[in-house]
């Protein structure tokens, strides 16, 4: 992502923004809330306002490239709320996941996602919108397992859920990398714990860059507590 300015109609959101998110590896945005971090993973599977700059993936110019077509490419982007359908069972989840796939290459794919996710194999035949928090976040995660994904984006993954249940999503994070071969993107509220699992960690304040490097550097910063309240402006950095 080269000097993207991005937002919503006349409303910009972010500023400049200059980051790399290195492949194979975790890398976690963190901030104070409406710091644009949201806003940037919307930005980079296409859902905002572009207004200049550029995201490029594996040397291809992706900027308006639309959802669907990044979908396609192994690149997803699961939101804080809304990111399975409530009224379909998981495993009507898992399926419509794999639409564009044909049945023995779509059935390979959901017993891959049932694999990294074996907790959902008892709950199969229930509602999405019957499902704990932490089971509706893992149903998520799979159905994106099913598309193939390489790139995934997650927005706040533990928001309202238990210490316990976060761990757990943090844990599926990490051998989602290790295991898996595929690159998470966080964004998250939960900023130690984040860090703490990530490689690479970037702080926004106000919808600018205001630090970035590794994850370890970042959680070690002696303003850390300062930046992530939001109390020392980007000057400072």
């Amino acid at each position: 992502m080269e000097k993207l300015n991005s937002g919503y109609g006349k409303l910009q959101i972010l500023f400049d923004i200059d980051l790399e998110v290195p492949k194979g590896e975790i890398t976690t945005i963190v901030g104070p809330n409406g710091s644009g971090k949201s806003t940037f993973l919307k930005s980079l599977f296409g859902l905002t306002d572009i207004y200049s700059g550029r995201v490029t993936y594996e040397g291809r110019d992706i900027t308006y490239t639309p959802p669907h077509e990044k979908t396609k490419m192994g690149i997803s982007y699961l939101p804080q709320t809304n990111n399975v359908f409530t009224n379909l069972t998981v495993r009507e989840n898992l399926r419509i996941a794999g639409y564009i796939l044909n049945g023995d290459e779509l059935e390979e794919r959901i017993n891959f996602a049932l694999e990294v996710f074996p907790e959902l194999r008892g709950i199969l035949d229930r509602k999405a919108g019957s499902l704990s928090g932490g089971q509706r976040q893992m149903l998520a995660m799979a159905t994106a397992l099913v598309r193939k994904t390489r790139i995934l984006m997650l927005d706040e993954p533990t928001a309202q859920l238990s210490p316990k249940l976060a761990q757990v999503i943090f844990d599926k994070i990490v051998e989602l990398r290790d295991n898996y071969d595929i690159t998470p993107i966080l964004v998250e509220q939960n900023a130690k714990r984040a860090l703490e699992i990530s490689d690479v960690g970037y702080m926004f304040v106000s919808g600018r860059v205001a630090y970035g490097g590794s994850a370890k550097s970042l959680l070690n910063h002696e303003k850390f507590q300062s930046y992530f309240l939001g109390v020392v402006g980007i000057e400072e950095c």
